[in-house]
């Protein structure tokens, strides 16, 4: 399968939203809504911290996935990491979100990335399944820990 990827600009923020909320929804994320699309816009803008992707028809994406960018000294240089991927309940197990995280690789490996990451619930056993077909690995190592600032 090939599934369309489009780089979200402004205009598109409108048909991105809907997408962004029904995610939070989904997964508990408390947000409003000035706060939601003032995290979207510098993204939109061209912000070099990372980028925004349609997934599907431009017109009327049936997901999204959110990149960022940092540096990693353990990777040897640019790495990226999957803040966010949604597909919209009723396309999901379609092969979209695998063919949008490999077109996504092979994209940002183009382009220098050297290590691109995700996080995923430990009792979401389907988009574990999904992760690892799109060859990301769990570091049994490590555990991404967080403080809000």
């Amino acid at each position: 399968m090939s599934t369309a990827l489009h780089l979200a600009r402004p205009e598109d923020l409108d048909r991105l939203v809907p997408l962004v909320e029904a995610f939070h929804s989904e997964e508990g994320i408390l947000q409003d809504d000035e706060i939601r699309r003032g995290a979207l816009l510098p993204l939109l803008d061209g912000s070099p911290l990372g980028a925004i992707y349609l997934i599907g028809p431009t017109r009327a994406p049936v997901g999204y996935v959110v990149v960022t960018f940092g540096w990693s000294v353990e990777f040897g240089g640019m790495d990226a990491f999957v803040d966010e991927i949604y597909i919209r309940p009723k396309v999901r197990g379609r092969g979209m979100g695998g063919d949008a995280l490999m077109a996504l690789a092979g994209a940002l490996g183009d382009a220098g990335v050297r290590a691109f990451h995700l996080e995923v619930d430990r009792e979401k056993e389907a988009a574990q399944r999904l992760y690892q077909r799109a060859g990301f690995q769990p570091r049994e190592r490590y555990m991404l820990m967080t403080r809000k600032l």
